[in-house]
C-alpha cells in the first residue's frame, strides 16, 4: 500500500531539508516504541529528508503525517498479513536504484529482533549506500515507561533480552531455558505473548523461584499502554484474564516488582 503525504515546511527550502540523505541511498531509522515524541532527532530528520518511508506497523506512524513522502506499508500483523523479508528488501533496493532518498522506519531498534542486519546486507550487496539511525528499544522503553527499571541497584546486577517468537521445545529455538533460570539476571521477553505460558512454565521447571515477580507492558509508550503485574508461575494466566495482546514485554525477576515507595 502507497500513501501520499503532504505539508507546509514552513518557508524551509526542500532542497536544503533533504541535503542529509544522498539520491540513492537507504537509511535505517529506529523509530522507538511508538510514540513519535521518543523518535530520535536524527532520526526525524531522516524522515522530513526522504522520499520514501518504508513502514512497519509498530512505527510511530504519528511521525509521518505532516512529512511530504510516499508511504510503503511493509507491516507484518501476528498470524495476518505478511511481508517477506526478502519482498522488503527487494523494494528497498528498487526504491534506492531509482535514485530516491529511502527510509526504513520499523518500531524499536532495527538491529534489536528488526532484521536490521539482513537489510544491510541486501542494501550493500547490491551495492546501495545504507547507514543506520539507532531507535529506542521497546525492550529498554516499555518497562521504563510502566516503572520497571531493568537494572536496579540490590535488586539485579544484569538483564538478558530475549526473543519468544518461538516457544521451548520449537525445533527452531536455540535458548537455554535452564541457564536463563540460573543465571541470576531478570529477563525481558519480546515477541512473546503466545508462547509466554510455555516459557514461564519452563522456567519454573528448570527451577526459577515460582514467586519471581512478573510484570507485562502492552502498547507501551501508547494511550492505550496497560500493565499487568503478577509472578512467573501466574503472569500469563493474568495476561488471558485481561485480555492482553501483542504488542507487549514480559519482565520476569526482581526488577518486575520494583516499589519506588519501599
Amino acid at each position: 500500500m502507497t500513501a501520499r503525504r503532504r505539508t507546509d515546511r514552513g518557508g524551509r527550502d526542500g532542497a536544503d531539508e533533504r541535503a542529509s540523505l544522498e539520491p540513492g541511498s537507504v537509511t535505517l531509522v529506529g523509530g522507538g516504541p511508538g510514540d513519535p515524541g521518543l523518535l530520535t532527532v536524527s532520526g526525524l530528520e531522516a524522515l522530513r529528508s526522504a522520499d520514501v518511508v518504508v513502514v512497519d506497523r509498530l512505527a510511530p506512524l504519528g511521525a509521518l503525517a505532516e512529512l511530504d513522502v510516499d508511504v510503503i506499508d511493509v507491516g507484518k500483523i501476528p498470524r495476518g498479513r505478511f511481508t517477506a523479508q526478502e519482498e522488503i528488501n527487494r523494494i528497498l533496493v528498487e526504491q534506492a536504484r531509482a535514485g530516491r532518498r529511502v527510509v526504513r522506519l520499523k518500531g524499536g531498534d532495527n538491529f534489536v529482533f528488526g532484521r536490521g542486519g539482513e537489510e544491510v546486507a541486501a542494501c550493500a550487496g547490491a551495492g546501495i549506500p545504507v547507514r543506520v539511525v539507532p531507535g529506542v528499544s521497546s525492550a529498554l522503553a516499555g518497562p521504563a515507561l510502566a516503572g520497571v527499571p531493568v537494572t536496579h541497584r540490590g535488586l539485579n546486577q544484569g538483564f538478558t533480552v530475549i526473543s519468544g517468537h518461538v516457544a521451548p521445545g520449537d525445533p527452531r529455538s536455540t535458548i537455554d531455558y535452564g541457564a536463563l533460570a540460573r543465571s541470576g539476571t531478570d529477563l525481558v521477553l519480546l515477541m512473546a505473548v503466545a508462547s509466554l505460558p510455555a516459557i514461564t512454565s519452563t522456567l519454573v521447571a528448570e527451577g526459577l523461584d515460582p514467586a519471581t515477580p512478573a510484570a507485562t507492558i502492552a502498547d507501551a509508550a501508547l494511550p492505550t499502554q496497560r500493565v499487568v503485574r503478577a509472578d512467573v508461575a501466574t503472569i500469563a494466566a493474568r495476561m488471558a484474564e485481561e485480555g492482553i495482546g501483542a504488542p507487549a514485554i514480559t519482565v520476569i525477576g526482581a526488577v518486575a516488582g520494583f516499589d519506588p515507595e519501599a
